[in-house]
């Protein structure tokens, strides 16, 4: 389960990287410690360029009687999204980007567990593979999202059994394509990011509250 990561990169870096069109309009916020339940920047395809707005993490399927099951649902696994009703006609029509910089997962060292941060070893931002749906309720309305998972890098595997799939830069656009229809070609792109293009650190227990959202919770200790 991937339950927590950073989006700390300045506005304009993000709309150069991945061609938001609408970088304007958005009311953004850096974030240091981005928890399940919060809105987050999200990314999807638009008229010319790509659009960005903030959506709820945490999947709540259109066909759900009770809002309240997204918060069962903030990560779907990569090898069974075809299986699960809830995720396959998502995969077909309704995927997008999640930007971050980095994500947190907690090792286990005797009885403690230590939060480690994972980033790319240029310290650029890149962007998780996710998928969204809107559910509609009499007047209320909430677009959601889930972040995808699978297997771990050798990196991430000391420290976890998953991880969060990030999709290679050259491969961005056709996961956002909602002309791409060809299912097999979609999932081969949720493989585990290459583990010498990462690295990782502990940072401080700050990061175990979602209360806490300041620079401190990245900081290598």
């Amino acid at each position: 389960m991937c339950g927590r990561f950073s989006l700390t990169t300045e506005l304009h870096k993000l709309e150069e990287r991945f061609f938001i069109e609408n970088a304007k309009e958005l009311n953004y916020q850096i974030s240091y410690n981005i928890a399940p339940g919060q809105r987050i920047l999200t990314i999807v395809e638009g008229s010319s360029e790509n659009r960005a707005g903030y959506l709820h993490w945490g999947l709540v399927p259109s066909f759900a009687k009770d809002r309240k099951i997204g918060y069962k649902m903030i990560n779907a696994r990569s090898e069974t999204l075809q299986e699960k009703v809830s995720f396959s006609r998502l995969l077909e029509r309704r995927r997008c980007l999640i930007p971050a910089d980095g994500f947190f997962e907690w090792k286990k060292v005797g009885r403690e567990k230590h939060p480690m941060r994972f980033t790319m070893k240029d310290e650029e931002p890149f962007a998780f593979a996710g998928l969204w749906d809107l559910w509609v309720h009499g007047e209320d309305e909430l677009v959601t999202c889930t972040l995808i998972t699978t297997k771990p890098n050798k990196l991430v595997k000391d420290v976890h059994d998953r991880m969060p799939v990030i999709v290679k830069k050259e491969h961005e656009q056709t996961w956002l394509s909602k002309k791409e229809r060809d299912l097999t070609m979609l999932t081969s792109l949720l493989q585990p990011y290459e583990e010498n293009q990462m690295k990782t650190y502990e940072v401080s227990s700050n990061v175990n509250s979602p209360r806490n959202n300041d620079p401190d919770c990245i900081k290598e200790v």
